[in-house]
This record gives C-alpha cells, sequence and structure tokens, in this order.
C-alpha cells in the first residue's frame, strides 16, 4: 500500500445513495490506514450527504448528471489539474485513467455481494463494513425527535415501483411488532424529499397517526443519527436501508425482484428476507414478521451479507 504522510486520495463514488453507502467501507479503511490523507470525493448531488460529515474528506467534487457524459468535462477539468497519490473509482469511469496519479484501483464487475465486489478494488478481505458518520448537531437532533422507548423505522419507498411492499403490509407488520415483540413501540417513517416519496409514504403514515413522520425533513447524516438511535429497521431495497445498516440500526431488508444475495443490507445486525414469488406482494407479513423477530434475537449475524434464509 502506499506510504508517507498527507496523501492526496481522490475517491470517485457513486450517483445512487445505496451504492455511495456501501463504498463507504473502503473509505473508513482509508482513513484508518492513512490518518493524514486528505481525500476528495466525487459524487452525484443525491449522494453529497453521505460524505459530508466524512473525516479527512478536502472536499466534495459533485457529478451532476449531463446528457451524453458532460458531466465528466467539469470533473476531468478540476481532478485532472493536480496530481494524486490515489485514485479510487468504484464507477469504472474511463476517465479515472486520465487522471495523473501514482497509482489507481479501479472497479470492475465481479461476483458476490456488492461489498465483496468493492473490496477487491483495493484487495481487502474481508470486505470492510460500511460506515455512516455523523456529527454532535446530527446526534443531539435525533436524540430530540426520536423518544427513548422503543421505536420501529419504516421505509416504506424505493426508486423503482417493482422495489416497494404493500403499505398495508408495512402497517400490518408494525402492529404485530407493537403487540408483541416490541410492546409500546413508536413507528417512525423515513422517506427522502419531494413529493413522490411523500405520496409513497403517506399511506403508511396515514394508518399509523401516532408516527413520527420524518418523510423530507431531515439531512442524511441528520437521518443517519435517528437511525442509530432506534430499535429496529425495516424497509424497501433503498439507499435508505443501506444507510440504517451502515448506522447501526438492526435492519431488516425486503426483497421481491431485486438481488439480494448481492444488495443485502451489510453489517452485523442487518438481515434480508425475500419474497416468495418474483413480486413484493409475494412477500407475506408472517415471513416478514419471522425474519424480524430472529433479527432482534440475534446478537451478530454469521454472514457479513446478512441474507435471511428462514428457520
Amino acid at each position: 500500500m502506499l506510504s508517507g504522510d498527507a496523501l492526496r486520495i481522490l475517491f470517485i463514488s457513486s450517483n445512487r445513495i445505496g451504492d455511495a453507502v456501501l463504498s463507504t467501507g473502503l473509505l473508513d479503511h482509508l482513513i484508518r490506514t492513512h490518518p493524514e490523507a486528505s481525500i476528495t470525493v466525487a459524487c452525484g448531488p443525491a449522494a453529497e450527504g453521505v460524505f459530508a460529515r466524512m473525516p479527512n474528506r478536502a472536499e466534495t467534487i459533485l457529478l451532476d448528471k449531463r446528457p451524453f457524459d458532460l458531466h465528466w468535462a467539469p470533473f476531468w477539468w478540476h481532478a485532472a489539474r493536480r496530481r494524486w497519490d490515489l485514485v479510487v473509482d468504484i464507477r469504472g469511469s474511463a476517465l479515472s485513467w486520465l487522471v495523473p496519479t501514482r497509482r489507481r484501483a479501479v472497479m470492475r464487475p465481479g461476483p458476490g455481494h456488492k461489498t465483496a465486489q468493492l473490496a477487491a478494488v483495493l484487495r481487502l478481505s474481508p470486505p470492510p463494513v460500511p460506515v455512516a458518520w455523523t456529527g454532535p448537531e446530527d446526534r443531539a437532533l435525533a436524540a430530540e425527535l426520536l423518544p427513548s422507548g422503543p421505536t420501529v423505522a419504516l421505509g416504506p419507498t424505493a426508486n423503482w415501483s417493482g422495489k416497494i411492499w404493500p403499505a398495508q403490509h408495512f402497517v400490518a407488520l408494525f402492529r404485530a411488532l407493537e403487540n408483541g415483540f416490541l410492546p409500546g413501540a413508536t413507528p417512525v417513517i423515513l422517506a427522502g424529499p419531494g413529493e413522490q416519496e411523500r405520496s409513497l409514504a403517506a399511506p403508511v403514515a396515514d394508518a399509523l397517526p401516532a408516527a413520527i413522520d420524518l418523510t423530507g425533513r431531515l439531512s442524511l447524516p441528520q437521518v443517519a443519527a435517528c437511525l442509530a438511535r432506534v430499535s429496529l429497521y425495516i424497509g424497501n431495497d433503498s439507499g435508505l436501508m443501506h444507510l440504517a445498516a451502515a448506522a447501526g440500526a438492526p435492519t431488516l431488508g425486503l426483497f421481491g425482484p431485486t438481488r439480494a444475495a448481492e444488495y443485502a443490507p451489510a453489517g452485523p445486525r442487518a438481515a434480508a428476507v425475500t419474497a416468495s414469488g418474483p413480486r413484493m406482494e409475494d412477500l407475506s407479513v408472517v415471513d416478514a414478521l419471522s425474519a424480524a423477530v430472529w433479527l432482534l434475537n440475534r446478537d451478530a449475524l454469521v454472514d457479513g451479507r446478512g441474507c435471511y434464509k428462514g428457520f
């Protein structure tokens, strides 16, 4: 690996929140290995908050997607004028080869969970676990927003309708937990900004009038601080699901047509439950409840991918 102090590292991350969160394990490894390094992150605007509280971050270059890949031109102009000690590119972009650097590590498609694919970029084994960075102001706000008793965070939205579990299933699952394993729990609804996210979360919020509805109200570091305090997070395959696992919340990811073997939430307190058929509707409340109770009864999972296989 590289040696010396004050290394200049360029880390090219993702446009998507979920992939950006999964890449934080690599960054955490670099920070711990090179505590004096200065790290510049390049990512899409939606993922900017993932890195907002990252230690050793010199700056963030936003790649605001444009037609014909024109978003790469200002990035190249910004990055090519410097000489880097290390360029890490998890997007596999051609431009990372045009930036002057002592060493480059470029991601290539491979088998296994996404964290294993990312770890291969720096030849790390086992894969480093994703992390969520927060500041004292984020944690103070989370303490104000959430009660001291048990809380169940629900993530009922996703970027594709095929990944969304029916709202009534979320409600039924929370009621079962409230009346059984987590008596007196308070529901917390989390979703991103924008009208689409709010409309997707609204049926769950309307059915749970006692819920703390934080839809669109928080930055990503504030969301991460809230997630670090909840008793359980249950949500669709989304960036929020990955952030919950990175924040250390017991996290249950709900999967239907997407690949749980590759994109299950990663971490020692995370698991995924998959539908019995190709649709999210094929995931029963009973199976999700069994997985949630199993997860809450575990101190740690053997498999870092946390893939739930049943009893």
